[in-house]
């Protein structure tokens, strides 16, 4: 596989990692290097993890996990953005402040579960990547490495940019985030059903 297909590809399953990044650093008040390189970090590791696991377990755990992993995708990213929608209705409530919190979250969105459950559900097509590396016989170890570079790298990015959009449209960003992590959840449910 060459280094082209593998950057197109990473790209690719970057995309919801990206997109999650922008909400979070949109919805964080203060956002900090700490919280830039958690969330970027965590997100290339089960990026770059996700196809090894993959290609050591094979295609029977790719018809285990096919059927459930679109639903478990769609109901952490579901979680995650109806937090962020109810720590916006409270700041709305609140007149619009929220204090001194550094974040709109309910909970830092960078920390603990839901750093796990966001790193979790924007990864498992990976797996299915690592399945079908293992099948066609491609090396995976190289490519996880591009995948989860590139992965933590637009995630940082991202979440710079969500930083400007948060700071620029305020509260509004926080209400946009929460709906954007619910489609992004809806969309890999429906993409799995449709496919199916």
């Amino acid at each position: 596989m060459q280094l082209l297909e593998i950057t197109g590809l990473a790209v690719g399953l970057a995309m919801d990692a990206t997109a999650v990044g922008a909400v979070v650093g949109a919805g964080i008040k203060k956002l900090s290097g700490h919280h830039l390189f958690r969330l970027s970090f965590h997100f290339g590791l089960f990026q770059a993890m996700m196809p090894v696991l993959g290609w050591l377990a094979g295609a029977g755990a790719e018809e285990w996990l096919a059927p459930y992993d679109h639903w478990v995708a769609f109901m952490l990213l579901g979680a995650i953005g109806g937090k962020g929608l109810t720590g916006a209705w409270k700041e709305w409530r609140a007149g619009g402040s929220s204090g001194e919190k550094d974040s709109r979250w309910q909970t830092d969105p960078t920390r603990g579960w839901s750093l796990v459950a966001l790193s979790l559900a924007t990864s498992l097509d990976a797996f299915a990547v690592g399945v079908t590396f293992g099948i066609i016989g491609v090396n995976v170890f190289f490519p996880a490495i591009i995948i989860g570079a590139i992965t933590g790298a637009m995630t940082f990015s991202s979440m710079l940019f969500g930083r400007w959009l948060g700071r620029r449209f305020g509260l509004a960003t926080q209400v946009a985030g929460g709906v954007i992590l619910i489609l992004i959840g809806l969309k890999i449910l429906l993409e799995h059903l449709m496919a199916g």
